[in-house]
């Protein structure tokens, strides 16, 4: 026939060319349909079956997987979480960077970098306005200052986190609040009235929910607000991802003079060189690349530098580095990017651990089924069926220990923040379990099961027919299982070892932590701290009113005695300035800046801090007297070294910090302290020097610090009800223990030293196991060779010898390679280590002597078994 008239034939008689393709391939695909449904059902019989050890196997894989999943997802929330804002991908953060010692601009927040360089985020609000005015390589810039601010309701004083913003701040973020509106640009005047929107959970708090709070007021540092707007729920403000430092209210920039005036009536907006606190967003522009989009900027912040400051000569001009946004300051990544790191790599090695252990099991039971897989072979099966049905039998249970594991992730979300709450804040710390959680807990699982599961399986399709099918043929493969076995066992010791390593130098850590001795007394001493609105209480009547609350609080029964001071101990929040000795006057570059605090007169008394020569602050010391100050010892060594510092005078800077003014006149040196511990429990006592609060111009914010002669927790209604009495619209904040504040230093070591605690016992309990399962079959398949030795006249103790010595041998080559292991990878969390080296020999011993007794301890049972073998029923067997 003509080619065309053939198709047309074959079309009639076959059909459809198409529809004969959809048909062979739907015949073709329907045997390995069924046979993936025969091999689940198979696989669920088989668990089914074996019951025990399903349990055990989806157990210890459900912990291992479970502690993965809420490690992920605490990370995620901390480190990989974006602004809730529309197409957070394109913000763009401002910082810039200079040398540590050179730079032109003072003053402001900023961290070191490598070099003897330095990086910050912080701009004045002049070169904000010139650097919006001039930018055309992104989108509109805005800006937005972090502080504390006085919020009272009714009759409720509280103090909450503020965010001052310019008018554009909500247009630029995209961001539209859930019920009024958002601050605008005719509110980022000084003739507008105050205004706010507040966060959700301010409004949830204070007001209910009630939709009646939009045209509301308040009163925020003692000036009336009115609110206009409330947050969404999800907004968490420009800095940062974390609810915890989401903005109660949020308030225009311009209203800075009237909320959080200066003592001095300086106007901060106003100066350019005032470099302290302003961060600045833009967004990226369509067709402009960040590099090109930095220069720029770059450029133009050389010439506002130079146009609005003065540059001294040998100082260099702050270069402008343009960083992802998203994130916004993205703080906790100093905090949390090294922390989180070491837990994912612990639970990391926990779950390796787990799969080591399961495939064990896997290959003792597969050992045991070489018949059944001979048989299938013999029958016809295919190596390739044999595969899949080993690793379907693997995923399935790897999906029983997965969805354990989901569900101990989504408690465990929950319950790691509850390790980080202190006793004085709300633990604000929400963790979401969202679709990304389910995703890498799904990946984990099928990882999982394809890892401990594929060498059995592998060794499944090895089967030898004809060894197989006979009676005794099992003992056909001994040699290659017994090898596999305990190779896996040693493995599964060396990460114990390692994890155990980890877990012992974090509980050594902490110990030596809570031994060091602060410098002074902690115990029955009870924190409170208040800030004075400036509008209230200007300078003068400040430092009147905090004279006249300590002697109220003085007078409250159970209280011995009291004193006050500006930076309390231990809590990270610290403040330096130039120490300037007569004689050394000059450019305060060449001079380090000192640590600072504003005291009251009976401080060294009510901390018990020893003073090492002259004497302490007094009743005469006061505003009318000369000015005097106190050194430490440290600062003694360092300034006066092989000299007497009493009677020495020095000078200070001017200081502008929440309003609080030093004098520079010349202060004399009238005692020597002992050193303390200044910021937290983990750098040493650092040099530091004290005036007296009455002395100074202005005091805003002070944190009582009182001795009491009961328990420090009986006196806080009393001492409420003093403030109150004093001022219902101040709120007392901070309330602690000295023993809470340092429990809150410490508590990223203590989260460390339970998390890593608990990966060690899993790790423990998953190795002895191991160890247990592969000593018991080296003795199940060496009975007839015990049985032998014992009919031949060996002693049962000589065979309990042999199993111990033999597991002796694997456990100490597993604790060698854990240990060797050790030195490499340890060296991540030296920074974390307070004390103690990551090869502290102690450490090391104890977790080798701990495995060791493990192991052995593992081992008995086989090994009591082993000596207790009849030979008659030994010899029988085969």
């Amino acid at each position: 026939m003509a080619p065309a008239e053939a198709r047309r034939q074959a079309v009639l008689k076959f059909g459809q060319l198409e529809a004969i393709r959809k048909s062979y391939h739907a015949e073709k695909g329907l045997p390995l349909t069924e046979g993936l449904l025969q091999d689940v059902r198979y696989a669920a019989r088989v668990l089914l079956k074996s019951r025990g050890f399903t349990v055990a196997a989806s157990t210890s894989l459900a912990l291992a997987i479970g502690a993965n999943t809420t490690i992920f997802s605490v990370a995620k929330q901390l480190l990989y979480e974006r602004l809730a804002v529309p197409q957070a991908a394109n913000l763009r953060l401002l910082t810039w960077t200079g040398s540590r010692d050179h730079v032109a601009v003072h003053g402001g927040s900023r961290h070191s970098l490598p070099g003897g360089l330095i990086a910050s985020a912080e701009f004045s609000y002049p070169v904000y306005e010139l650097l919006r005015a001039q930018n055309r390589v992104l989108g509109d810039l805005l800006a937005f200052h972090v502080t504390g601010m006085n919020a009272t309701v009714g009759e409720d004083a509280q103090r909450v986190t503020a965010h001052e913003v310019s008018g554009n701040y909500y247009s630029v973020l995209g961001v539209q609040p859930q019920l009024g509106r958002a601050i605008e640009p005719s509110d980022d005047t000084a003739a507008s009235p105050p205004v706010a929107v507040i966060s959700d959970e301010f409004w949830a708090r204070e007001f209910g929910r009630s939709p009646a709070v939009l045209g509301r007021w308040m009163r925020l540092n003692d000036v009336p607000v009115t609110i206009v707007g409330v947050d969404p729920k999800s907004f968490t403000g420009a800095e940062s991802t974390l609810p915890a430092e989401a903005p109660a209210v949020t308030v225009a920039l311009a209203k800075q003079p009237t909320l959080t005036p200066t003592s001095d009536g300086s106007r901060p907006l106003a100066n350019p060189a005032d470099w302290g606190g302003l961060n600045i967003l833009g967004r990226a522009k369509s067709g402009v690349s960040d590099s090109a989009a930095q220069a720029s900027l770059d450029t133009q912040l050389s010439a506002i530098v130079r146009a609005t400051m003065p540059v001294g000569a040998g100082e260099d001009v702050p270069r402008l580095v343009l960083r992802d946004g998203s994130r916004g300051l993205f703080g906790q990544k100093q905090i949390f990017a090294t922390p989180m790191s070491v837990l994912m790599m612990f639970v990391g090695l926990v779950l390796l651990l787990a799969c080591a252990n399961i495939a064990n099991l896997m290959l003792a039971r597969g050992a045991k089924r070489q018949r059944e897989m001979s048989v299938r072979l013999a029958l016809g099966a295919g190596r390739t069926r044999i595969l899949r049905q080993m690793l379907v039998e693997s995923l399935m249970l790897a999906w029983i220990g997965g969805a354990g594991g989901l569900a101990i992730g989504y408690w465990g979300r929950t319950a790691i923040p509850r390790l980080t709450r202190n006793a004085w804040e709300l633990a604000t710390f929400p963790v979401h379990f969202d679709w990304q959680v389910f995703a890498f807990t799904a990946a984990v699982t099928v990882l999982t099961g394809v890892l401990f599961g594929l060498a059995p399986a592998l060794a499944a399709t090895r089967a030898d027919v004809t060894h197989g099918l006979k009676e005794g043929g099992r003992t056909a493969t001994r040699g290659r299982r017994g090898f596999a076995g305990k190779a896996v066992a040693g493995f599964q010791i060396a990460l114990s070892t390692l994890l155990v390593i980890g877990a012992g130098l974090f509980v050594r850590s902490l110990a030596g932590l809570n031994a060091v001795d602060p410098g002074f007394r902690t115990d029955h001493l009870l924190l409170a701290q208040i800030v004075l609105p400036q509008n209230r209480y200007p300078a003068g009547a400040n430092i009147a009113f905090h004279q006249r609350l300590e002697q109220a609080i003085a007078a409250i029964p159970g209280v011995r005695s009291i004193s006050a001071g500006e930076y309390p101990y231990l809590s990270h929040d610290v403040s330096d300035l130039d120490f300037l000795p007569d004689g050394e006057a000059g450019d305060p570059s060449r001079h380090p800046a000192e640590a600072y605090n504003a005291v009251g007169v009976h401080f060294f008394e009510t901390l018990g801090i020893p003073m090492v020569a002259g004497r302490a602050f007094g009743a005469g010391d006061t505003a009318a007297s000369p000015k005097v100050g106190i050194i430490n010892r440290s600062l003694a060594k360092t300034r006066f070294p092989n000299q007497n510092p009493i009677g020495r005078r020095f000078s200070v800077d001017i200081y502008g910090g929440y309003g609080d003014v030093l004098t520079s006149r010349p202060i004399e040196i009238v005692g020597v302290c002992g050193d303390t511990l200044h910021a937290d429990m983990h750098e040493p006592p650092p040099p530091q020097f004290f005036i007296p609060y009455v002395q100074q111009t202005s005091i805003r914010r002070l944190t009582y610090e009182i001795r009491t002669k009961t328990k420090p927790e009986s006196i806080v209604p009393a001492l409420r009800r003093v403030v109150r009495a004093a001022d219902p619209e101040l709120p007392l904040v901070h309330v602690r223990t000295q023993q809470e504040q340092i429990d809150s230093d410490l508590e990223e070591e203590r989260l460390f030293v339970t998390l890593t605690s608990g990966f060690g016992m899993l790790a423990l309990v998953l190795a002895s196991v191991g160890i247990y399962g592969v000593m018991a079959y080296s003795v199940a398949q060496r009975t007839n060779e015990i049985g032998i030795r014992l009919a031949l006249g060996a002693i049962p103790w000589q065979v309990l010898a042999m199993v111990l010595r033999e597991a002796s041998w694997l456990s100490a080559a597993g604790v060698a390679a854990g240990v060797g292991a050790s030195f490499v990878l340890n060296r991540l969390v030296k920074s974390m280590l307070y004390g103690i080296a990551p090869y502290d020999p102690v450490t090391l011993w104890g977790a080798v002597l701990l495995l060791l007794m493990v192991a052995l301890g593992a081992s008995w049972i086989p090994a009591r078994r082993a000596a207790r073998v009849q030979p008659m029923e030994a010899l029988r067997r085969d």
